[in-house]
């Protein structure tokens, strides 16, 4: 069962479904201090106590430190709440910045987002 919910601002748009009991959110754009707290909403709604949530950044073209640190406070947050979160399909620009941090040795980061749902 599917429950599609969209947001959005002119840099960074942000869709939410479920799929096989999972929350996916999908971000598309920019992720900047502009952008991050819209992402940071999105991962910590009030139905981010699913247990496992996975965030598509395929789409993202662009990460600074602050959406670093969205995914750093979801990541805390729903370990908070019992949950788990994890990091699907970053660009390879994306991807370096989420390396260059270590995010990868805190959230689980998939090259797909069938690798993601799949674990």
């Amino acid at each position: 069962m599917a429950d599609n919910r969209s947001a959005g601002n002119a840099r960074l748009s942000i869709n939410m479904s479920h799929t096989s009991g999972v929350r996916v959110v999908t971000a598309c754009g920019e992720i900047d201090l502009d952008s991050a707290p819209q992402l940071l909403d999105a991962l910590t709604a009030d139905d981010a106590a699913a247990q496992v949530t996975v965030v598509d950044l395929s789409g993202v073209t662009f990460m600074d430190s602050s959406g670093i640190n969205a995914l750093i406070a979801a990541h805390h947050a729903a370990q908070r709440h019992g949950g788990r979160l994890r990091l699907a399909a970053p660009s390879r620009a994306v991807s370096e910045t989420l390396g260059v941090v270590g995010i990868p040795e805190v959230i689980p980061c998939h090259p797909t987002l069938r690798d993601a749902l799949a674990v």
